[in-house]
């Protein structure tokens, strides 16, 4: 299988750390969807990565579709569990994650518009928004160990990229200061040889 996408996509990077959790080989094709060469909408027609290309071709697009395929493809280390509640917890956080990370990608690209062009309500409202997500997941984590049960799953990975990208992106955010129960989570995460293989962007 084939993933196409860049390594400072947090997206990207969710779905590759899946992937080594998984013992999952991919083939990483690196293709900015921002440059005029690229050929990702010819994989995915609105133009974004990650995109995971099977063996007879077939796209999937949306880190979250890519990666509950991953974690179908192997019996190695469940990262979505099979019971229904437990699964759809694990859903849940990392829907919490991603729309948390969504926010501050549009942040970002307001902030890479000219001056003139660029809105910095618009860029408060987004950072508003990061905030009250990274205070749900302190709050929701509380003492446990992981998001949800006694062991790593897609909801763990899901909040340490984006916790991590917005750390790179957005060091103003400083969650570690406040957040000591994410802080927790995310130092034990990046110990695992998953995230150290996949820094948060490049």
């Amino acid at each position: 299988m084939k993933l196409i996408g860049t390594p400072a996509s947090p997206f990207t990077r969710k779905v590759r750390v899946a992937a080594i959790e998984k013992k999952i080989d991919l083939e990483f094709q690196i293709d900015n969807p921002w440059s005029s060469t690229t050929g990702v909408p010819k994989a995915n027609p609105v133009g974004r990565v990650p995109v995971l290309l099977l063996e007879d071709e077939t796209a999937l697009y949306d880190s979250r579709v890519i990666a509950e395929y991953l974690d179908s493809a192997s019996p190695v280390g469940r990262l979505i569990p099979h019971e229904p509640r437990e699964r759809i917890e694990v859903k849940r956080w990392e829907a919490l994650a991603d729309e948390t990370l969504a926010s501050g990608v549009l942040a970002r690209l307001e902030r890479a518009r000219e001056p003139a062009l660029r809105s910095q309500d618009w860029i408060d409202r987004q950072l508003g928004k990061v905030h009250a997500g990274v205070d749900a997941m302190e709050q929701q984590l509380g003492t446990r160990a992981w998001c949800c049960g006694n062991t790593i799953t897609l909801a763990d990975i899901a909040v340490g990229c984006a916790v991590l990208w917005l750390e790179f992106r957005f060091p103003e955010v400083a969650w570690r200061a406040t957040r000591p129960s994410l802080d927790r989570l995310v130092s034990r995460l990046s110990e695992r040889a998953s995230f150290q293989d996949t820094p948060p962007s490049a």
